[in-house]
């Protein structure tokens, strides 16, 4: 007989298992299943190519957003934090795959960069690993990955690790163009993620209603030319934390 649940944390993992195998995808055994992903790095994936988000780049140019400490969740190969750390951020990046760490130290030896990389789960790691505040925590692709119930985990890590006045920039699946459109119940019920959640603009805005909105919107479909990342699937959304830096 289990009697296990005392906390929050507690009831948030047994909802975790109801997923398995999809929770390999984002829990932080995922290891295997995002290295197995990530091996071959010539595989044609949209977001393996080593540019920026472009509106990561507009952010910047258009001054939204200025130098300071800055966090990219789910990094992967460490495009996004590159370009941050060659404007002048100090960069913590994290993500579960220990391939996607690699590749992105490899891209930042030859760029002569230096960003402080972590692997594992970003809601666990505490203490001087994801210390903070930050002045800016990008998210491009990592949310949409997420079931439901883990919603309240990415929201505390905001409260937490955000500093007033700071930033919040995410990418993710855009209703009508990617990902699952199921209601949040009926994940539960198919113990499924189907590959990824899609949201709207009214969803998102709900999710992150303690936070200002600076601007939402598709992202740009960017040629194969292009200096930047962009596919027009995704939503981009940039928010502000209220208070003064």
């Amino acid at each position: 007989m289990d009697r296990d649940i005392r906390t929050t944390e507690d009831v948030l993992r047994l909802l975790d298992s109801l997923f398995a195998p999809d929770a390999d995808r984002w829990t932080d055994d995922a290891g295997s299943w995002w290295d197995g992903f990530y091996a071959d790095r010539s595989k044609p994936v949209p977001f393996f190519v080593d540019k920026p988000d472009e509106n990561l780049v507009a952010y910047l140019d258009r001054g939204l957003i200025t130098p300071g400490r800055a966090l990219d969740l789910g990094c992967g190969p460490g495009r996004n934090a590159l370009h941050l750390a060659s404007l002048g951020f100090e960069v913590d990046a994290v993500d579960l795959s220990p391939a996607a760490i690699a590749w992105a130290e490899d891209r930042a030896r030859e760029a002569g960069a230096w960003i402080r990389f972590h692997r594992g789960d970003a809601f666990a790691l505490t203490g001087t690993a994801l210390n903070g505040p930050y002045d800016l925590i990008y998210d491009s692709g990592c949310f949409h990955h997420l079931p439901p119930h883990r919603r309240i985990s990415y929201l505390a890590l905001l409260d937490q690790r955000l500093a007033p006045g700071g930033h919040f920039a995410l990418t993710c699946f855009a209703a009508g163009g990617m990902g699952s459109e199921l209601g949040d119940q009926e994940f539960y019920r198919q113990a499924r993620l189907h590959g990824g959640l899609a949201y709207t603009p009214e969803s998102l805005r709900w999710v992150f209603s303690d936070l200002e909105e600076v601007e939402l919107r598709r992202m740009h479909d960017e040629p194969a030319q292009s200096p930047c990342f962009g596919e027009p699937f995704l939503w981009t959304a940039l928010f502000r934390r209220n208070g003064r830096p």
